[in-house]
């Protein structure tokens, strides 16, 4: 049991969980008290991984668990992705009465299975880590019992969530019947190049991956969910399970299967270019944010694949920064969303931004500066994330990949003109209220100056990306 400091974290929050969900039961009208507890929690795990980013690799457990630059890096985007969903949603989920005790244990039962995604080695811990996740993010999606959308949308996500897990599991079980084995390192050695049963296997767990990030064509549950599920797990819902999900796919692809990129290339290349076009084209008609995100966030799935798709170190890196990024501008995003409330009712139609610069030009701007970043327009951090991903890809010489996420990205720009012209040029409505909490307004300003001022020095991103390297 030696190295056992460094599952250090998951121990912590292990245990985080057992004892609010003991100190929930037994203690009445404790749901403050551990939404509080939760946000303390991941704040100390944020500390105990930053603790551990000088480890540069080692596994445990007979190999099937990793701890490297991948794996704590993702990790810290995770749990800081989580501690701002924490601080941006705690006045939403008070007026929407979703205040329960059970709903930070959830969000941290979900990010418990996260971290062992990104961190697994081996097929089972994968599939346990994912599981652990699902189960979690099952209940949140239907946790706004009283509404119908949102209980559809629970059980949407829980049918099709579940099929897919029968893919990926039926995939896991093919790889192990042609390699005897479920560790990556010994998948590596065993495999043998013509073996069909292991193209097919790699095959199914790809698309159960491809599920998990919405990627085209396994997209069809993120808008009902988006839209269904409260806005504090939508927020939830378009950040930390594709960090998880992304993490899996290079450790997937690149750790077992490198040598047989020639095989897999294709099915990535082919998720990419369709999610990029269809998140373009999908968006353009929608009059919900909350199902705009949806289709955006699936198409932003495809910039982030076609980085993996190049089959380089440059390409990963530059995949991990897209999503370094994307978290950053969806949390800006959702924390507009935020401040859309009337009446302690929350607005999450287009048409309810109309005239919102007449009344609220400091939330105008901070929208603007968001709106054109997921456009990819310079000089904002949107722009940096794409020519990542682009560089890459033309480095590889797959010009058609590079050409058709221009073209995605010109089309994708149109939809969010149309939201700042609304915003800018209509005429107004009424005012929204303005009396928000810190956290929301911490969080909106922090990730609207990065947005801005990562052109300033947008280098610092890749030197810490750049100590990642897979192959």
């Amino acid at each position: 049991m030696e190295n056992l400091e460094l599952i250090l974290p998951e121990i912590f929050l292990s245990l985080s969980i057992m004892f609010l969900l003991i100190l929930g039961v037994f203690k009445k009208n404790s749901a403050l008290l551990i939404y509080n507890l939760t946000t303390v929690t991941l704040i100390i795990l944020l500390a105990l991984l930053l603790n551990l980013y000088q480890v540069s690799e080692l596994s445990i457990f007979n190999n099937s668990y990793k701890i490297d630059k991948l794996a704590t890096f993702m990790k810290l985007l995770t749990i800081g992705s989580g501690i701002f969903v924490m601080l941006t949603s705690s006045k939403y989920i008070e007026l929407t009465k979703i205040n329960k005790m059970e709903y930070p244990i959830l969000i941290l039962s979900a990010i418990l299975g996260m971290m062992v995604m990104i961190s697994s080695n081996d097929l089972i811990v994968f599939y346990m880590g994912l599981e652990l996740q699902s189960l979690a993010l099952y209940v949140l999606a239907s946790f706004n019992r009283e509404n119908l959308l949102s209980t559809e949308s629970g059980l949407k996500y829980f049918v099709l969530s579940a099929l897919s897990s029968g893919l990926l599991l039926y995939g896991c079980s093919l790889i192990y019947g042609f390699t005897e084995t479920t560790n990556f390192n010994e998948i590596l050695q065993n495999s043998k190049s013509g073996q069909y049963g292991l193209t097919f296997g790699i095959v199914f767990v790809l698309v159960g991956l491809a599920f998990k990030i919405s990627a085209v064509p396994f997209h069809m549950w993120a808008p009902d969910v988006y839209q269904g599920s409260p806005t504090s797990v939508t927020t939830f819902f378009a950040i930390l399970p594709k960090i998880a999900a992304l993490s899996v796919f290079i450790r997937f692809l690149y750790v077992p299967f490198a040598e047989m990129n020639d095989q897999w290339q294709l099915i990535i290349i082919f998720l990419s270019i369709a999610s990029m076009i269809f998140g373009a084209v999908a968006a353009i008609g929608q009059k919900n944010l909350k199902r705009l995100v949806a289709y955006s966030s699936i198409g932003h799935m495809g910039y982030a694949l076609a980085g993996l798709a190049s089959g380089t170190n440059q390409g990963i890196q530059g995949s991990i920064s897209y999503m370094a990024i994307y978290l950053v501008m969806n949390l800006a995003f959702f924390s507009c969303l935020f401040m859309l409330r009337r009446n302690n009712e929350y607005h999450e139609n287009i048409e309810d931004l109309s005239g919102l610069s007449k009344n609220h030009p400091v939330l105008s701007f901070s929208l603007l500066i968001i709106l054109f970043s997921l456009a990819g327009i310079p000089p904002l951090a949107g722009f940096f994330a794409k020519f990542y991903v682009f560089m890459a890809v033309i480095e590889q010489q797959m010009y058609f990949l590079a050409i058709i996420g221009l073209l995605a990205t010109v089309v994708a720009a149109f939809y969010y003109l149309r939201i700042i012209k609304i915003i800018y040029f209509d005429k107004e409505k009424e005012k929204f209220e303005t009396n928000h909490h810190f956290g929301l307004k911490i969080t909106l300003a922090i990730s609207t100056i990065f947005i801005l001022a990562y052109f300033v020095y947008p280098s610092w991103l890749n030197q810490i990306v750049s100590k990642i390297n897979i192959i």
